[in-house]
């Protein structure tokens, strides 16, 4: 939005659509697949793309269906004008190797995180891990077909994958963002909380659920879902965005 106000009229590029089909992404050392990592993207379409873009050709992108596991064309086709500015995000968006046939001095990289700098009182923060976590479990359940369960099982190889895909490349970005907003975990409650409450107490994950569950009980909920605006960072979880993702 910021782009656009001045003048600008950026296209969107989620790393998303890049992945490549489910049964084709490697698997990791424990034979789970590895789906944090580089090697679960499609670079070499993803640059090709690139490359035709800056060129001024018309290119059709592609869109991944996470419910389906398989990557779909639906027709988009778009195209770039003169000093229109390509936008791509995803957790690899810092690391040179993603878009390696693109000039380091065509790229601004911005480190967007939650940074929390508030407690819940004098002696416990709020966690910037949990609230990213329940970013997530929104977020998948929304717009992924996934349940808090599955977003739960998934976590630990979330977090080795920001240890190895994101964290050491943060000296890379030329600007860093902070995109927590003040006013979320009480938007955010309201979602997660019938999520996590479907969770068994036989399962393995109950006890994460519970935690998070308690967490979530420090904060009212804040049922103005229709006060937060819709060019909200935080709509990319709950929905109804201005934008595409």
């Amino acid at each position: 939005m910021e782009l656009k106000v001045h003048g600008k009229e950026p296209l969107q590029i989620s790393l998303d659509n890049y992945y490549m089909d489910y049964e084709k992404i490697p698997l990791t050392p424990e034979g789970k697949k590895d789906l944090e990592s580089l090697r679960a993207l499609d670079l070499d379409l993803l640059n090709r793309n690139l490359k035709d873009l800056i060129e001024g050709k018309e290119v059709e992108l592609p869109y991944y269906n996470f419910i389906t596991g398989k990557r779909e064309w639906t027709g988009k086709k778009v195209k770039v004008g003169k000093n229109q500015p390509i936008i791509i995000e995803g957790i690899h968006g810092l690391n040179e190797k993603l878009t390696e046939s693109i000039p380091r001095d065509q790229k601004f990289k911005v480190y967007v995180s939650a940074l929390i700098q508030m407690n819940l009182d004098e002696m416990n923060r709020i966690p910037t891990t949990d609230t990213r976590l329940i970013r997530r479990i929104v977020r998948d359940y929304n717009f992924r077909g996934a349940t808090a369960l599955r977003t739960l099982q998934l976590w630990p190889e979330v977090r080795k994958g920001e240890e190895e895909n994101i964290f050491p490349y943060q000296e890379e970005a030329d600007i860093m963002f902070n995109s927590y907003l003040i006013y979320e975990l009480p938007i955010l409650k309201l979602f997660a909380e019938p999520l996590l409450l479907e969770i068994d107490n036989t399962l393995s994950e109950y006890t994460e659920a519970k935690r998070l569950l308690r967490f979530l009980d420090y904060f009212l909920p804040l049922p103005a879902i229709n006060e937060v605006p819709r060019i909200s960072v935080l709509r990319e979880f709950i929905g109804d965005s201005a934008f595409e993702y």
